[in-house]
């Protein structure tokens, strides 16, 4: 994609990554209040720029529809790059949404007494900085500025060049608002520009805390095989509804339908449709119809395309359960048992989020005990696995990883903790001789 403006001459990376080192210091020591007004300045700005914003997304699109055609861009990231009023609408939302959440930093998470006079206390405090390599959606821009300078760290971003002329508009808001304001250095949300930024990126592990990739599974392990920084995968959402032989039919219909088509594009949208064999004939024909109505194509498995003779469904193949298709196309397979599905989910699922839609209680308990994933529900969609529907104000990403952050990926994300130890002149040479004992005592 060769299409974004010619940049001017900059700093290396490396030099850019040091002044947000230097500007995540300075915003860790800001208050609550001034991380919060800065917040608030930039919505403020991005409702006054909306007509701005919109140009350069008009620009990008415009030149994208040219990826579009040779290849080089999914129909799917394409109908993530467009930016429109009621996106900036909800830019504006979610920035003085996380300007009312409560402060991430300088919370005590835990005090132990370790002997008269020395205690010992856990607390919240930023990650520093923190790089976000993402794909065609500039909406991330704000998500993830708005979230880092809440808890106090400083954000490098790099974009597609299919949404440069709009990220370059978005992240110019951020600069301006910062050097305006004089509390905290502009450097505390920078742009960078070219692919070759980012190899050079990931090899910055005294610079930069940790890299949030977001983006297809071969774009995340292509980063993580390449990094000598802490990576946090955004990765691939195979999202599966499973529909139990006790479900409400009509529920599980919605649900399936709300899955797949309400924004087919996004990760958390269902990808594989499993079906008990008791209820299978009497559920699949109707949700069928609907689905064909939705522009929704189907592939299934040889008994799934027995119940659906006269309704066009593509004979699936072993890849298709293992594809996240990020589009209007749901595959859908027929289990005997309980046990099949969470089978079925163990060997193709990307840890992400499964939904079961059933009212026996029991069978519930049993799926979200027992199936591996970042989010396990009942009889709701998947596409609830957001960070702003669960109250997080935005997000940074999903992570299907196990370690630090799992699922939506809030402020806490971000954050870490320290332990600061207070005495007044203890040396371990006292305990080491048994004058004195360590005697670890949690104080609420």
């Amino acid at each position: 994609m060769s299409n974004a403006p010619a940049s001017a001459a900059k700093s290396s990376v490396r030099e850019q990554a040091r002044a947000a080192r230097a500007a995540a210091r300075k915003l860790a020591l800001l208050s609550n209040e001034a991380r919060n007004s800065l917040l608030l300045g930039v919505a403020r700005r991005t409702e006054q720029n909306a007509a701005k914003i919109l140009a350069a997304n008009a620009e990008d699109c415009r030149a994208a529809e040219g990826f579009v055609k040779n290849g080089e861009l999914s129909q799917a990231a394409f109908a993530r790059l467009r930016v429109t009023e009621n996106t900036i609408r909800e830019m504006v939302m979610r920035l003085e949404e996380v300007a009312r959440l409560e402060d991430p930093i300088g919370k005590r998470l835990a005090t132990t007494e370790l002997d008269d006079g020395l205690i010992l206390y856990k607390e919240s405090c930023p990650l520093g900085v923190v790089a976000v390599i993402f794909e065609s959606r500039p909406d991330v821009v704000p998500q993830v500025s708005g979230l880092a300078v809440k808890s106090g760290n400083a954000v490098l971003l790099k974009g597609g060049a299919e949404a440069v002329r709009t990220n370059e508009a978005l992240v110019a808001l951020w600069r301006e608002t910062l050097r305006e304001s004089g509390i905290a250095p502009e450097a505390a949300v920078t742009l960078l520009q070219s692919r070759a930024d980012v190899m050079e990126l990931l090899q910055l592990k005294r610079e930069v805390d940790l890299i949030v990739p977001r983006g297809g599974r071969e774009f995340v392990e292509h980063i993580s095989a390449n990094s000598r920084v802490p990576v946090l995968g955004h990765g691939e959402g195979i999202c599966h509804v499973y529909v139990d032989r006790a479900a409400d039919l009509a529920k599980a219909e919605a649900i399936a339908l709300d899955a797949k088509t309400q924004y087919p594009a996004a990760c958390n949208s269902a990808e594989t449709l499993l079906v008990h064999a008791d209820v299978a004939a009497k559920f699949l024909p109707g949700l069928a119809k609907k689905l064909k109505e939705a522009s929704v194509e189907l592939r299934g498995d040889e008994r799934t395309r027995e119940i659906l003779r006269g309704v066009d469904v593509v004979k699936a193949t072993e890849a298709d359960w293992a594809t996240e298709y990020s589009d209007l196309i749901l595959a859908i397979r027929i289990v005997d048992s309980l046990d099949a599905a969470l089978d079925h989910i163990a060997e193709f699922g990307s840890l992400h989020t499964e939904a079961i839609i059933t009212e026996d209680a029991a069978a519930a308990q049993r799926f979200l005990n027992e199936v591996d994933a970042a989010g396990a529900y009942h009889n709701v969609s998947t596409r609830f696995a957001d960070g702003y529907r669960y109250g997080f104000g935005s997000e940074v990403g999903i992570s299907n990883s196990k370690l630090h952050a799992r699922g939506p990926m809030g402020m806490e994300g971000l954050t870490t903790y320290k332990y600061k130890l207070v005495g007044n002149g203890q040396v371990v040479g006292t305990y080491a001789r048994g004058e004195r004992v360590l005697r670890a005592r949690k104080i609420e």
